[in-house]
């Protein structure tokens, strides 16, 4: 294992924040749904997986012949330095020997399952050993048996997961996934327009705030936190009575006026262009904007608590080269690793230990709770349950009528 005051760490955070401060807005991972113009309507259109289990045969493992490894993931997901390269992939690379290709393949959670879809029911490749999707579509592939379970023996810095991310009710113990980076969604405002603050999602619906309100087209987010703040704990037996109450709080608001947009990563526009003034949002896009535009916004959890999600490392039925999908798992599961990851792309890390490494060489950033929470602020944020397929039709579909209509 590095030892935390590795140089080139050092290097790579201070390029990481030189970065922050010199580009435009991040696209980020969150955001580049937004960004591309996929929207409300390619969500509600995805077609839910059978609900009945496939009984698939995993392919044959051939990673000990074949030192390749093909890794699908999200863009502005992994650090990156002058050159364009990946300095993390590169040292697992130089460690292990095993020689990666990392496409920038996901733009959408459905847009995605929408292209592989047909090879995942057939137990076939996919072109990919690993791909980290968020977790309720990681649930999806659980439910339906697409996945390969994981060798735990390959993963030992597996012992490094934080028990918050270690038993979520799709893949109890964590045979099946394991988290590659999370996030919250909470509230935001601009310091200088709402000099109060704000500390509920009942504040968003003040009258001094109408018209000037934004919030995500991500249902999961949104409606979460509705939820959170009617009484719901999202992450238990709750049903169509209490998601029915969060949907006539969101369309009353949607209706009078008090919202004003609903959108994905474009609400980081409108809360420069002043067009909104506080938002529900995530956590990752608000560090990154304040790194850019002089510290203008805050984020907070909700009194009532926010969401948390997680995308996740899977590895396919057809893929060949799982062994080392697990090595690169384990790499990243290293604590100085992970650190050096985190000051990159500012979201939450699953891994123990990252906090500490970075605390030696950046402090501050290691006080980030935004980046390494800790237990406390882990208590007030909440996983939204994992949806059966009719559920996730139904919801969806309410939430949509909202959306076109808005």
């Amino acid at each position: 294992m590095r030892t935390p005051r590795d140089p080139q760490i050092l290097q790579a955070i201070r390029y990481s924040q030189a970065m922050q401060r010199a580009r435009a807005v991040q696209l980020t991972r969150r955001g580049f749904l937004g960004a591309t113009g996929v929207g409300a309507t390619a969500l509600a259109l995805a077609a839910c997986a059978p609900a009945e289990k496939k009984e698939l045969t995993p392919a044959k493992d051939v990673s000990a012949s074949e030192k390749t490894l093909t890794w699908d993931n999200w863009p502005a997901y992994m650090d990156e330095d002058d050159a364009g390269d990946y300095p993390t992939l590169m040292g697992f690379e130089n460690e292990s020997g095993i020689t990666v290709t990392y496409n920038v393949a996901v733009d959408d959670n459905n847009s995605y399952y929408a292209k592989v879809k047909d090879q995942l029911a057939l137990g076939q490749s996919i072109g990919a050993d690993t791909v980290c999707l968020t977790d309720w579509m990681v649930a999806r592939l659980v439910r339906n048996g697409y996945l390969q379970e994981l060798d735990h023996a390959n993963i030992p810095n597996i012992a490094n997961l934080s028990d918050s991310f270690a038993n979520p009710d799709f893949d109890k113990g964590r045979n099946l996934s394991l988290p590659w980076q999370g996030g919250f969604a909470g509230i935001c405002w601009n310091k200088e327009k709402v000099p109060g603050g704000l500390k509920s999602v009942d504040d968003l619906w003040a009258a001094d705030l109408k018209g000037r309100v934004g919030v995500l087209s991500e249902m999961r987010d949104t409606m979460g936190l509705i939820m959170l703040n009617q009484g719901t704990d999202i992450t238990g037996e709750w049903g169509d009575d209490e998601f029915a109450n969060a949907m006539d709080a969101f369309t009353e608001q949607v209706e009078n006026g008090q919202i004003r947009n609903i959108k994905g990563n474009a609400y980081l526009n409108d809360l420069q262009s002043e067009d909104t003034y506080a938002a529900i949002c995530w956590s990752g896009d608000i560090t990154s904007l304040n790194a850019q535009a002089g510290d203008k916004w805050e984020f907070a959890i909700p009194d009532a608590g926010g969401t948390l999600w997680n995308d996740t490392f899977v590895v396919p039925m057809g893929a060949t080269h799982k062994a080392n999908a697990e090595a690169v798992m384990n790499y990243y599961y290293e604590p100085e690793v992970a650190a050096e990851l985190a000051a990159w792309v500012n979201y939450v890390t699953p891994v123990n230990g990252a906090k500490e490494a970075m605390d030696a060489i950046d402090p501050e950033l290691a006080a980030n709770q935004l980046i390494f929470p800790d237990e406390e602020t882990l208590s007030t944020v909440h996983v939204f349950r994992t949806l059966t397929p009719q559920e996730e039709n139904d919801y969806q579909a309410q939430f949509q009528k909202v959306l076109l209509g808005s």
